[in-house]
């Protein structure tokens, strides 16, 4: 009974850490704070990037587009360069970006994952789920095509 019990604590100990695992709280450069809580019902993109990466910098148009076009879809950007907010910003306003964009470090990664590739971009789902993780560039159609093959619709009924 005491070593069920236990492991029902451990068990329980470990659910805890990976349900705050998933939770972010992120202040962008405009001073909003950014929860995963706040956007439930939409998927949430969190794009890890860097103004010194190439791929990063290729990819950010799509995800522009992909931001400007889906209400479904939050989109947040966390540029690696924290310790030079003034490029971060130039490159921002001279991309033309309209998501949100956060001034980050390993501290701040570090509450979605050890960041070890540029680019990275963290998926939840609507219910605030962890849905996947691409390390590399993504596109526009990728992350279409992942949201089309995950969201079934709700009033669709299985007939036998």
């Amino acid at each position: 009974m005491i070593k069920r019990l236990s492991l029902n604590l451990v068990l329980s100990a470990i659910l805890m850490l990976c349900t705050q695992a998933q939770a972010f709280q992120f202040l962008d450069t405009n001073g909003k704070l950014h929860k995963l809580e706040d956007y439930k019902g939409r998927w949430v993109l969190v794009n890890f990037w860097a103004t010194w990466c190439p791929p990063c910098l290729k990819e950010i148009p799509d995800l522009i587009a992909l931001y400007e076009s889906r209400k479904d879809i939050m989109i947040i950007g966390v540029s690696m360069d924290a310790d030079e907010p003034k490029l971060v910003l130039d490159f921002v306003q001279k991309l033309g970006v309209t998501y949100p964009t956060v001034l980050g470090n390993r501290k701040i990664a570090s509450q979605l994952d050890e960041i070890s590739l540029l680019p990275s971009t963290y998926f939840f789902d609507p219910d605030g789920n962890p849905a996947a993780r691409q390390l590399g560039i993504i596109s526009r159609e990728d992350i279409e095509q992942f949201i089309e093959t995950k969201s079934v619709p709700k009033n669709k009924e299985k007939h036998p």
